[in-house]
């Protein structure tokens, strides 16, 4: 067994370079997000299917589809300019800072938690690590997604030869609150997993995730929630940009 401390800067190192190499592809992702109700019937069904991209390191999706049907003229317009105006910001925060109403990178992940137990174990085929964690709560966090990441446990599974994160498991140890409990709260158990596999020229990319939420909004709504994601169609792209004083960021256009 290699030793832990090692591993884990070897592995941030990889993911870290894993988010640079990364920028130059983009990818699909199916999000189905289901409604539960108290004797765990399902309520409500949506899907959102969306393109997935990375700008200086940071993970940006523009919607192309809600519930299989594509966005009319006036909610791409709307959906491009949101995306740009994101990508200009993107471009503009340093990597391992998070953007607004982001999640956490795997990445900046490994850096909030601590780790123990390791052993040895099979994962679709190939030798993986697999380590207990849980959220350090000295750890310096910005912004909403990362302080809950301090509230969080679970166990990571790290491709031994590519020294890459194969599969996540995380649960919340105890309730997370949104301004003070008021706006939101999450509930103790509410968990996901997430993977990651060599998809495309042997880069790892996300593979697809699942997740339960429990929480409660604006003090008086509960609500119980599963979700799904599957992540297809790598592609390369090149980023067509405009030469000059005023020039813009422009989206994804070409695909290889």
């Amino acid at each position: 067994m290699p030793d832990i401390r090692q591993l884990m800067r070897e592995v941030q190192q990889h993911q870290r370079e894993l988010d640079k190499v990364r920028e130059t592809y983009t990818f699909t992702s199916l999000e189905t997000t289901q409604n539960i109700d108290a004797n765990g019937q399902i309520t409500k069904t949506e899907s959102t299917e969306q393109e997935d991209f990375f700008v200086n390191s940071h993970f940006i999706q523009r919607v192309v589809k809600k519930n299989g049907q594509p966005l009319d003229e006036k909610a791409q317009q709307k959906e491009t300019e949101r995306v740009t105006k994101l990508v200009e910001k993107a471009q503009k925060t340093p990597p391992g800072q998070p953007l607004e109403d982001a999640g956490v990178s795997v990445s900046r992940l490994l850096e909030i938690m601590d780790v123990s137990n390791p052993r040895r174990t099979l994962y679709r085929g190939r030798a993986t690590i697999v380590f207990d964690f849980a959220g350090r709560k000295d750890a310096r966090t910005h912004g909403l997604a990362e302080n809950a990441s301090k509230k969080m446990q679970g166990a990571v599974w790290i491709d031994e030869q590519d020294r890459q994160v194969a599969h996540l498991e995380v649960s919340f140890t105890d309730d997370f609150r949104i301004a003070g409990g008021l706006f939101a709260k999450i509930d103790k158990g509410s968990s996901f997993r997430f993977d990651q596999a060599p998809v495309k020229d042997g880069l790892w990319l996300p593979t697809g995730g699942e997740g339960t939420v429990q929480a409660r909004f604006l003090l008086m709504k509960n609500v119980r929630q599963h979700f799904s994601e599957r992540d297809f169609d790598y592609k390369r792209f090149t980023v067509e940009t405009q030469q000059s004083s005023e020039a813009q960021p422009v989206l994804p256009l070409s695909h290889e």
